[in-house]
């Protein structure tokens, strides 16, 4: 499993493989938090759980690294561990845990303002 960060001139783009689609759509959570910070080992003090059901597994992945993204950014909750524990092409459920964002634990990267089709 793994994921690689696309440079691009005007944004930043993903690629996520993994040995089925449930890790792949792990991988890509990853890519996201490595993107916005400097990937720290951390202490997970705390859990959030995601449930999204969508149309298809494209709409899935922009809504699940939006949540993501929404945690981080409107929660200011960092994960360090994330566990899809049902998947299907059009929804999931999963734990993510983590710990609260702090300037003297976490170096920023880059502003992500929203997740995107490419």
């Amino acid at each position: 499993m793994t994921y690689t960060i696309l440079e691009h001139p005007a944004d930043v783009g993903i690629e996520a493989t993994g040995p089925s689609l449930r890790e792949a759509f792990e991988q890509a959570a990853h890519g996201l938090i490595a993107v916005i910070l400097e990937v720290t080992i951390g202490a997970a003090s705390e859990a959030r759980e995601i449930t999204l059901a969508c149309p298809d597994r494209q709409q899935l992945l922009i809504q699940w690294l939006s949540e993501i993204l929404y945690l981080y950014d409107g929660e200011g909750f960092v994960p360090s561990e994330i566990i899809i524990h049902e998947f299907t092409a059009k929804g999931l459920n999963a734990t993510l845990k983590g710990e609260r964002f702090s300037p003297a634990r976490h170096r920023t990267r880059i502003d992500v303002k929203a997740v995107t089709y490419h």
